[in-house]
Parts: C-alpha cells; sequence; structure tokens
C-alpha cells in the first residue's frame, strides 16, 4: 500500500472489506502502522457504525494463546435504494450494503412520461419500500439508476438518448434526490446514474463471474446495448457512449428510433420482432410481450428471435474479436435458447478461433434484478472507496 505511514481509517476500511486483512495485527503488518495507531483509527470506524467484532480466528503463533478478533464491515448499518428504467416498465428495491433485497417492487411506468412524471414516482416507490421494510429514510446512504441510454458518469445525465424523449442532459441525480427528500422526509443522498446494460453486467459479473476479468453483457430487450466489465469495473468510453452496439449500421433499411436506417437495434431487438409479428398478424407491443409467446413456444416468435439472435450475432463476432471477453452473456427479453442459438451460429462461424476458444456464451442468471444489484453495489463502491469513506467520517464527527 502507497503512503504507509499516513493509511487513513477508510484505507483500513477497504483492507477488511476486500478481506486483505481481518485483524489488527494483520492490518498492522498491512499498513506498517503501529498497534496504538491502528487501534485509533478503527476506533473511528466502529463509532460510525461501519465496522463490527467477528468470531475469534486462529492462532497463529506456534506457543498458544488468545485466537485474534477477527473485524467485519457491518452490512447493517445502511441501506441502498436501486432502481432500473425500462421503456414501459420500472423496478425498484431496496438492499442491503451487500446486495440482499429486502423489499422490492415493479410496476409500468413509461420513460416517454419524461423525468418529472418518472423520477417523482420513483420518489414515492422509495418510500413506500422503507414502509415496508421498516427501515427509516436516515439509514439510506445513496440510490442507484439504471436507465436506457448512455450516461455521462461525471454528470448522471443522459447523452442524446434515442429511447427516453425529453431526458438528454436532464438532471437526473438533482431531481432524484430532491424527490426522495420530498416523499421520505429524508437528508439528501447521493445519486448514482449509469446505463442499464452497464450495471446489469457489472451485477452480473460480481455475482456470478467475479473472477472473469473481461465480461460481456448484451441486453436484447425493446432496444440493444451492451455492458463491459474488464478488470472489475465497467468499462464506458470517453463520455459513456461504450457498448450501444444496438446502432451499428448493418446494412438493411429499416428506420430505428434514433432516426437512422439500418441500425441493429431496428432489425434485430425486442421492438423489432414485436412489430414483426403484428406484420404477420400476431399482435405483440413490446419486447415484453415477445417474451411472453417466446415462454409459450409460438412458432412465429421462435422463428423470429433466432434470426434475430443469428443478425446479432454477426455483430457480436467484431465485439468478441476486439475484446477477447472470457463471459458473453445474453440478457432482456429475447434472452432464451431461440435466440441464443442464432447468436452462436454466427457468433462461432464469423469470430476468429482464437477469440471463441475460452469463450462461455450464457444467458442472464440474475434476471430482472441484475440492474438493481449492480446499481446498488455501484453506490456501496463510490461510498467506501478509502477517500471517500474518510470524508465521510469527517462529516460524521467520528
Amino acid at each position: 500500500m502507497t503512503g504507509r505511514g499516513q493509511t487513513s481509517a477508510g484505507d483500513l476500511l477497504e483492507l477488511v472489506r476486500s478481506g486483505r486483512a481481518t485483524t489488527r495485527g494483520a492490518l498492522q503488518q498491512a499498513t506498517g502502522l503501529s498497534r496504538a495507531t491502528v487501534g485509533q483509527r478503527l476506533e473511528r470506524l466502529f463509532r460510525a457504525g461501519w465496522l463490527r467484532e467477528g468470531a475469534g480466528g486462529p492462532v497463529d503463533s506456534p506457543l498458544g494463546g488468545r485466537p485474534s478478533i477477527t473485524l467485519e464491515f457491518d452490512d447493517e448499518h445502511a441501506v441502498v435504494l436501486a432502481a432500473d428504467l425500462d421503456t414501459r416498465h420500472a423496478r425498484a428495491a431496496l438492499l442491503s450494503l451487500t446486495g440482499e433485497i429486502h423489499a422490492e417492487r415493479s410496476g409500468p411506468l413509461a420513460v416517454d412520461d419524461g423525468p418529472e412524471v418518472v423520477l417523482g414516482t420513483l420518489g414515492d416507490w422509495f418510500a413506500d419500500l422503507l414502509k415496508e421494510a421498516g427501515r427509516p429514510a436516515r439509514a439510506v446512504c445513496g440510490i442507484g439508476l439504471a436507465v436506457p441510454g448512455p450516461v455521462d458518469s461525471e454528470t448522471g445525465r443522459v447523452v442524446q438518448p434515442p429511447m427516453m424523449p425529453g431526458w438528454d442532459g436532464y438532471d437526473i441525480r438533482g431531481r432524484l434526490a430532491r424527490a426522495f427528500t420530498e416523499r421520505a422526509g429524508a437528508p439528501t443522498v447521493p445519486v448514482l446514474v449509469d446505463n442499464d446494460a452497464n450495471l446489469m453486467a457489472y451485477g452480473e459479473q460480481r455475482v456470478g463471474h467475479p473472477d472473469c476479468s473481461a465480461f460481456v453483457l448484451v441486453k436484447v430487450s425493446t432496444g440493444i446495448g451492451a455492458g463491459v466489465v474488464v478488470d472489475g469495473s465497467v468499462y464506458r468510453g470517453i463520455d459513456g457512449g461504450a457498448g450501444d452496439i444496438g446502432h451499428i449500421r448493418v446494412g438493411a433499411d429499416a428506420l430505428c428510433r434514433c432516426g437512422s436506417h439500418g441500425c441493429l437495434a431496428a432489425v434485430a431487438s425486442g421492438g423489432a420482432v414485436a412489430r414483426r409479428l403484428t406484420e404477420a398478424g400476431v399482435p405483440a407491443g413490446s419486447g415484453s410481450d415477445v417474451r411472453e409467446l417466446l415462454a409459450a413456444g409460438h412458432p412465429e416468435a421462435l422463428a423470429l428471435a433466432r434470426e434475430a439472435g443469428r443478425q446479432v450475432g454477426d455483430v457480436l463476432a467484431t465485439v468478441v474479436t476486439l475484446l477477447n471477453p472470457g463471459v458473453l452473456m445474453i440478457a432482456g427479453d429475447l434472452a432464451g435458447t431461440p435466440f441464443l442459438t442464432g447468436v452462436r451460429e454466427l457468433l462461432y462461424q464469423r469470430a476468429l478461433p482464437r477469440s471463441t476458444a475460452h469463450l462461455d456464451v450464457v444467458t442472464a442468471h440474475l434476471g430482472e434484478r441484475a440492474a438493481l444489484i449492480g446499481a446498488a453495489a455501484q453506490v456501496v463502491e463510490y461510498l467506501y472507496t478509502p477517500e471517500r469513506a474518510e470524508e465521510r467520517l469527517v462529516a460524521l464527527g467520528v
């Protein structure tokens, strides 16, 4: 660790949370700090309620003696609120600091209604979730929000989102923070906003594939987007535009919601499949309608989903060759056997064998909760980094 002599209480917390040092002696060894200094900095973390003592660990000395008391991150001292917006539907949850869902709700909520209405509704939902879970508003340490559009991570604002009319450049963080304060009577808390595919990828990678250093998730619902996690961090590009594969041109003439012709999303998304089904006499208004038809084994839906998978697989051959991931995960309304079969057909046919030799192509594990879990994890990682933890301790007066 750099700056050993200046190691802060936040640094000690990071060592405990990561499992790299979980006793006082191990912290002394890892940091080079004296026993007294370690004790003083741990006392601040105990007073904040962020650490607790666990059971005694093994006795390291051959001479025996008392076992060392282990230190644990106290995940009960606060909770996180998270929400996942789709184009016509939303889901919200109250989660522990380690990602367990304590209360959850979902329902119709159209992004076309605009940010004032949508974020105000989420404020109501959050207040209801706190009541359901029996937690006071002051227990909330932060809010995470997943949205179906590209997000500038520095500002939390969406940038020219094709599927979110009226949201471009809007102050989502500020409005959602105010809505929560107004509805729940809570103090202002940090709000983090990110693209839904990014947060799904982050949640799935952390929970199911923590050892995968290059992970790609592709969400195929009303639109198509990808989230990329490299070495445990979301790769966003310079302004949040990374992963927007739904607007790669594939040579077709279909009009996309972004205003261009021939985008992948215009021919292979859940919305595109719904449109083709409707044209064939099978009413379907969205990707969720297609998902229901697929679950019922509707033959036309199965055939179109497989064809959409082939079109997406053709594009993913380039993605896989460029990024060389260990896991390629398919998620969203079309994530099922027909679509996955189509993806594999074109992917393995077009990608370099070297790029697919160690590649696992799988479907999502966390399902509709992936973005919620990813959003909550992102909030926790943001709040408990050493630098920010130290700032928060000072603000708490400990």
